[in-house]
């Protein structure tokens, strides 16, 4: 069981940056594909950013694109979500998500590709 832990939600004016942290139990972020979804107040989960576990392949939500950067530490077993110019409506529950190991590639991560989902971090980005 792959636990994954959400870190930097918070409180940030429009236009302002936040980064995210998604750290991992084990030695996983190498062999799987790693992702960010966000689910707002009254809608479904969506995509936001994926990395591949091979090649490090990277793709995006086109509300984000240009914004966020998704990146990963193998040593730190980690994942990052580096989020610029915010927008209210970038306001969310924001969750690390995992793929099974080496899977097959795909274009992005999908909710029904991920296997482990963390507990989610808030953030708020106020006008």
């Amino acid at each position: 069981q792959v636990q994954l832990v959400e870190s930097g939600g918070g409180l940030v004016q429009a236009g302002g940056s936040l980064r995210l942290s998604c750290a991992a139990s084990e030695r996983t972020v190498s062999t799987r594909d790693m992702g960010w979804f966000r689910q707002a107040p009254g809608t479904e989960r969506e995509f936001v950013a994926h990395i591949g576990w091979s090649g490090g392949n990277t793709a995006y939500a086109d509300s984000v694109k240009g914004r966020f950067t998704i990146s990963r530490d193998n040593a730190k077993n980690s994942v990052y979500l580096q989020m610029t110019s915010l927008k209210p409506e970038d306001t969310a529950v924001y969750y690390c998500a995992a793929s099974q190991r080496y899977m097959t590639y795909v274009p992005h991560l999908g909710a029904g590709d991920v296997i482990y989902w963390g507990k989610g971090t808030l953030v708020t980005v106020s006008s």
